[in-house]
């Protein structure tokens, strides 16, 4: 999850099942006619997904079709349903895997390749299937340490600001952060220290106290006091002294691993709202996550699917994304919402590793984080 926000829509979504969220429009030369699949495109996707009324409605009315979202759990459960129904799927358009479980999902053949119209206005560097167009991608988040700035005001001590920094003594017992084996910010955090310091042997910063790769990078963690719960709604909205949810449960951890957009919805969602964010963003820890969506093979309709698709990425629904989603457009020629430029935290320099490599090692490396840092 990445705000209060998406918090909220997932567990609405986890009560009502299936929410439709577009009306059918009426009937111009540009809407669809109907046919097998007829004027319902049903979109599969994670709790977190969300989108406002007036944009789909537009899409409504610019193709006839009506929208209807069926939300199945966080991004690994919703993705699992579709590899376990694949060729028979409960949708025609699966919204939600990122480049953490991207190898997964085409490794299992779920998808029909289809080239989304307006590609041409998407950064190359998030296509990751470009030569095949299996999937599309539709936003970008940057998972990163959050800090409490009155905590590090308070102190008279400057909040950390790269992994380095973490393992100081002057951050002993302050940071909490998400199990990898249970949470999706858990795991690209870890992903971040791979990308970082490297699977063992010397460290790619060239740092002196990180030549034995990302292990030795944990261990250190661990001896400077990392706390580690289960998700994180626990790490943010209870352990962490900067949310307001943290407040209200006395959180003691002025450091959390969140998201690079947290800042914006602490304010967003404040009464009455701060002039500034109470929480910041070490930028040097940084974790990039992009997420895709894919025609689903065997989808009943299939041209409804292709052209939500089309439409994910048009500017419209891609300017909408922010302040629903509190992820990043893909398109280039979507502008940010204000409270994004004003409140958020600019990431030059956010970590990747590719799929095809989190798919050979995540597992092992899972296993191998659990018993360095759980025992």
């Amino acid at each position: 999850m990445r705000s209060s926000k998406r918090l909220a829509a997932g567990a609405l979504a986890a009560a009502l099942g299936v929410t439709t969220l577009a009306a059918c429009g009426g009937s111009d030369g540009k809407k669809a006619s109907g046919g097998s699949g007829g004027k319902t495109v049903t979109l599969v996707s994670h709790d977190s997904f969300n989108a406002s009324d007036p944009v789909l409605k537009a899409f409504t009315a610019e193709t006839g079709y009506t929208v209807k979202v069926l939300k199945s759990g966080d991004a690994g459960a919703a993705l699992n349903q579709e590899i376990l129904t694949k060729g028979s799927p409960r949708g025609d358009v699966f919204f939600g895997v990122d480049n953490t479980l991207l190898s997964r999902a085409l490794d299992n053949g779920i998808f029909t390749p289809y080239e989304a119209k307006g590609l041409d206005r998407v950064a190359a560097d998030v296509q990751l299937d470009q030569d095949k167009h299996r999937v599309t991608p539709i936003d970008t988040g940057d998972i990163c340490v959050n800090y409490d700035k009155k905590y590090f005001a308070d102190k008279k001590l400057s909040p950390p600001q790269s992994f380095d920094d973490l393992i100081k003594p002057e951050y002993k017992d302050l940071l909490v952060t998400e199990n990898v084996a249970t949470s999706s910010p858990g795991l690209g955090f870890l992903l971040g220290s791979v990308a970082k310091y490297g699977d063992g042997g010397t460290s790619r910063s060239g740092g002196a106290e990180s030549g034995g790769g990302w292990q030795d990078y944990w261990k250190k963690l661990k001896a400077n006091g990392v706390k580690v719960v289960d998700g994180w709604e626990q790490a943010y909205n209870t352990d962490f002294s900067g949310s307001a949810g943290g407040k209200k449960a006395k959180g003691d951890r002025p450091l959390v691993v969140s998201y690079a957009s947290s800042p914006p919805a602490e304010v967003i969602y404040a009464d009455p709202k701060p002039a500034e964010a109470p929480t910041g963003v070490a930028t040097g820890t940084c974790f990039r996550q992009t997420e895709f969506a894919g025609l689903l093979k065997g989808a009943k309709n299939e041209a409804g699917g292709k052209a939500l698709l089309d439409f994910l990425i048009s500017k419209k629904f891609q300017e909408d994304m922010p302040l629903q989603m509190f992820v990043d457009p893909v398109a280039k020629d979507a502008a940010l919402p204000a409270e994004f430029t004003k409140y958020g935290a600019k990431i030059t320099e956010s970590t990747t590793v590719a799929p095809d490599k989190i798919a050979k090692n995540r597992d092992q490396w899972v296993k191998t984080w659990s018993s360095l840092v759980l025992k």
